[in-house]
């Protein structure tokens, strides 16, 4: 079990997996790039998918840290997170948005020609461009087809509150890069 990947301990609260994700390089397939947005999900709050236990759905998320847990959303869009904590716990960190910085033009085929910033600038618009689904799920991101780089210099984080829910929406467990151009909403 590959508990830390990219020099990030998937075995930590969700919450600080979620900030040690941000500037990190990710890739799919050869496809991806920087990490700029990030929520994080655990188990103790009803926001989480994991919240009223195991089911066939959300079975990953109660797994081994360091894997994928793909989800649809809303019918249409396959969502990646990462599963965090010890196996049985059930968290997770919501991959919201990169800055893309390799096979671009394969991520705009499979978008839809769109502007660079608003490419990957959301959890749907994310998965389509790396071609997520639900074979990812349960997939660990120590092999391929997933790459995870630790990104250069220390990024500046901000924090805020979660997007698109209406349980536990006072915790703070949105997270950026600050100022960038990539995010799918800005913090205030």
């Amino acid at each position: 079990m590959e508990q830390c990947i990219a020099g990030i301990d998937f075995g930590a609260p969700s919450e600080q997996v979620a900030r040690a994700l941000i500037g990190t390089l990710l890739l799919v397939d050869g496809v991806g790039g920087r990490i700029v947005e990030t929520e994080a999900y655990d188990r103790i709050e009803p926001a989480s998918h994991s919240f009223a236990g195991p089911t066939a759905r959300n079975g990953v998320m109660f797994g081994a840290p360091g894997h994928a847990y793909v989800y649809l959303s809303h019918g249409i869009h396959w969502c990646l997170n990462f599963v965090c904590r010890e196996p049985g716990h059930g968290a997770g960190v919501l991959i919201r948005a990169i800055e893309p910085l390799t096979g671009v033009a394969l991520m705009q085929q499979r978008r839809g020609v769109e502007p660079l910033r608003q490419l990957c600038s959301g959890p749907g618009k994310l998965g389509q461009a790396l071609g997520v689904s639900r074979a990812l799920n349960g997939a660990s991101l120590a092999a391929p087809p997933f790459a995870l780089a630790a990104g250069a210099g220390q990024p500046l984080v901000v924090s805020g509150p979660r997007i698109g829910i209406s349980k536990a929406v006072e915790l703070p467990w949105r997270f950026g890069l600050a100022a960038s151009p990539y995010l799918s909403r800005p913090f205030r």
